[in-house]
C-alpha cells in the first residue's frame, strides 16, 4: 500500500518482583525499559499497513533497541513508514532511503523542524492505528499473560494470537478518501 507504520510493545514474561525466581525464561528474556516502566521480557515489533494488516513482525529480548529493528523489518518495503521519535536515526533513514522508503517522524525538542507536506502531517497523526492493532492484539487476542510453563507455548501463544489477529475481517484502517489519495 506504500503507507505503513513501525512501533513496538513490550511482551511481559513475569512481574518485575518475580525475575529472580523466574525459570522459564532464564537465560532467554532480558530486563527491557518502555513508556510504562521496567519489564522482563520480549519485545513484539510491528509493521502495519493503513489497513491495519500487519506486514512484518519481529519478536527479540526485551532490551533490543526499536531502531536496530528498522532495517530488518522494512526489508522489500517501498513508500513511506511513520513511526514515533524512537526511530530517529541519521543511519537508519538514509538505509531505508536507499530502498526507497521514506521514514518520517515527528522530530525532538533539540532538533531543527524538517519541512513536511499536509498529507504526510496527516498520515503521521494516524500513526495511532498501530497502537490500536496492540490494543486489539493484547485485550482480545490475549497477547500477554504471565503464567507460562514452557517456551513453546509462549511463542505458540504470540504467533496464535497474531494469526487471529489477521484473520480478523474488521480490523482499524484510516480512511484515505479524507486526503485525497
Amino acid at each position: 500500500t506504500d503507507i505503513y507504520y513501525i512501533d513496538s510493545t513490550f511482551l511481559e514474561v513475569c512481574k518485575n518482583q518475580r525475575i529472580y525466581r523466574h525459570k522459564t525464561f532464564k537465560g532467554l528474556a532480558k530486563r527491557g525499559v518502555s513508556s510504562c516502566g521496567w519489564f522482563y521480557g520480549f519485545k513484539l515489533h510491528l509493521i502495519t499497513n493503513h489497513l491495519g494488516e500487519i506486514v512484518s513482525f519481529a519478536i527479540t529480548k526485551g532490551n533490543i533497541s526499536d531502531q536496530n529493528m528498522t532495517t530488518a523489518l522494512a526489508k522489500k518495503l517501498s513508500g513511506f513508514l511513520f513511526g514515533d521519535k524512537g526511530y530517529l536515526s541519521i543511519k537508519t533513514t538514509a538505509e531505508l532511503l536507499k530502498q526507497g522508503l521514506h521514514l518520517i517522524t515527528k522530530v525532538r525538542q533539540n532538533m531543527k523542524p524538517k519541512p513536511i507536506s499536509a498529507t504526510n502531517k496527516f498520515l503521521l497523526k494516524k500513526r495511532g492505528i498501530i497502537e490500536t492493532v496492540f490494543g486489539q492484539l493484547k485485550d482480545f487476542r490475549h497477547l500477554v499473560h504471565t503464567k507460562y510453563r514452557s517456551k513453546i507455548n509462549y511463542f505458540t501463544n504470540i504467533l496464535s494470537s497474531l494469526l487471529a489477529y489477521m484473520l480478523n475481517p474488521s480490523k482499524p484502517r484510516i480512511c484515505l478518501n479524507q486526503i485525497g489519495i
